[in-house]
C-alpha cells in the first residue's frame, strides 16, 4: 500500500507511521518529495486495516496498489527515478538520453578497446560497456578475461572519463566487479536468478537489469522488485528483445512497445539494446531511433574495433567508422550535439 503524508507532516509523525507499519509486518520505503512524503509499505494488506492508518496524525491518504510490483510501480513514487553518477551524468526522468557503447567482450587487445573508448568519448557517449565475464551457450566459446578484463575497462575509463558498465553473473563476483564498475549489469539469462538479484539489492551501486528472452513485462518489473525490496533503489531496466517465431532476419524481436508501457506503469528508467534486440548491425540505427522516439532513457549497443574478427557477437557490432555515423544521428535526435552548427564554426 501507499501512505501519502500531509504536506506539513512532521518528522515525528512520519516516524510514527513508519513504526506502526513495521510493527504490523510491513517493509517500508520512504520517498521524500518537494511537497509530500510518500511511504511505500510492502506486505500482506490483510494484516492491517487501512482505516487505522488513515486515522494516524499526519496521514493524508492511503492507497492500495493492485500491481504485484509495489516498489517499482508508478504509484509508489510521485516522480520518476533519476540516477546520478559521480561525474554528473544522469539517467531517467527528463534527463537527456545516454549512450553506452563498447564491445560485447573485453578481449586481449587493450589498444582495440581504447580506440573504441576514445571514439565513444569524442562522439559524446557517457558509458563504456564490455563483458569481462561472459555467459556463453557453448563451453567452447570465449568466456571473457575476468579480472584482467575489468582492469582493461577501468584503465580505458581513466583515460577517457567514461563510466563503466559490465555484467555480473555470480554473487561471489559482486565485490570484485563493484571495485571497477559504475553499473553492474544483470544479463537476460539471469533476470530471474533471485539469489543474485537479492545480493545486488544489498549494494549501493546502480544495477542494470536486462529483460529475459521469454519474460513478460510484469515478470520483468517483478525481477526489478526483488532488487528494490532488498534495499537498492537504483535500478535501470534494459529492453533487449524477446524470442519470437521469426528468427530468419533478426536474433530477437525488439519490443519497442515495452518502453512507453514501462514509463506509464513504473518510475524506473529504461534503456534499450538494439544490438541484442536485433542481432544485425544494420538495424541498430533505425531501431535505436525508434527506441528514443518511444521514450527510452538511453541506448546500449555494441562497437568493436574489428567486428569481423570479434571473439563474440561480431555480426551485431558496429565498426568504429560505422559507429561515428550512427552516433551522429542519435545525437541529432537527442539534441545533445548540433553537428551542423559545430561544423560551420570550425
Amino acid at each position: 500500500m501507499i501512505v501519502v503524508m500531509e504536506p506539513g507532516a512532521s518528522e515525528a509523525q512520519i516516524e510514527r507511521v513508519s513504526e506502526y507499519l513495521v510493527k504490523h509486518g510491513f517493509k517500508i520505503n520512504l520517498n521524500r518529495g518537494d511537497v509530500l512524503t510518500v511511504i511505500a509499505a510492502i506486505g500482506d494488506k490483510r494484516l492491517i486495516n487501512p482505516h487505522s492508518i488513515s486515522s494516524l496524525e499526519g496521514v493524508h491518504d492511503v492507497k492500495l496498489i493492485q500491481e504485484p510490483y509495489k516498489m517499482a510501480s508508478k504509484n509508489a513514487k510521485d516522480k520518476d527515478t533519476i540516477i546520478e553518477f559521480k561525474n554528473g551524468v544522469k539517467i531517467g526522468g527528463d534527463a537527456k538520453p545516454v549512450l553506452m557503447v563498447g564491445p560485447c567482450s573485453v578481449e586481449k587487445d587493450y589498444e582495440g578497446l581504447l580506440k573504441v573508448a576514445i571514439a565513444a568519448k569524442e562522439m559524446g557517449c557517457q558509458f563504456l560497456r564490455g563483458g569481462a565475464f561472459k555467459p556463453r551457450t557453448s563451453p567452447y566459446d570465449f568466456q571473457g578475461l575476468e579480472e584482467k578484463g575489468l582492469q582493461y575497462l577501468a584503465k580505458a575509463s581513466k583515460e577517457t572519463g567514461l563510466l563503466v558498465v559490465t555484467e555480473v553473473m555470480d554473487t561471489l563476483d559482486i565485490p570484485l566487479i563493484s571495485k571497477y564498475a559504475d553499473i553492474l549489469q544483470v544479463g537476460a539469462r539471469n533476470m530471474q536468478n533471485f539469489k543474485l538479484l537479492k545480493a545486488l539489492g544489498k549494494i549501493k551501486k546502480p544495477v542494470m537489469l536486462k529483460r529475459g528472452p521469454a519474460a513478460t513485462i510484469k515478470e520483468f518489473l517483478l525481477a526489478a522488485e526483488h532488487i528494490m525490496y532488498n534495499g537498492n533503489q537504483n535500478v535501470i531496466l534494459c529492453e533487449r528483445g524477446i524470442k519470437s517465431i521469426d528468427s530468419d532476419f533478426t536474433r530477437n524481436t525488439l519490443d519497442i512497445a515495452a518502453i512507453p508501457i514501462i514509463r506509464k506503469y513504473s518510475h524506473l528508467p529504461i534503456v534499450v539494446d538494439p544490438s541484442h534486440g536485433t542481432g544485425r548491425r544494420y538495424l541498430i540505427e533505425p531501431m535505436g531511433k525508434a527506441a528514443l522516439i518511444a521514450g527510452a532513457h538511453g541506448l546500449m549497443f555494441e562497437v568493436h574495433h574489428d567486428p569481423d574478427n570479434a571473439s563474440s557477437d561480431g555480426a551485431q557490432s558496429l565498426s568504429i567508422e560505422q559507429f561515428r555515423e550512427v552516433a551522429k544521428s542519435f545525437n541529432k535526435l537527442i539534441g545533445r550535439i548540433d553537428y551542423d552548427n559545430r561544423n560551420s564554426k570550425n
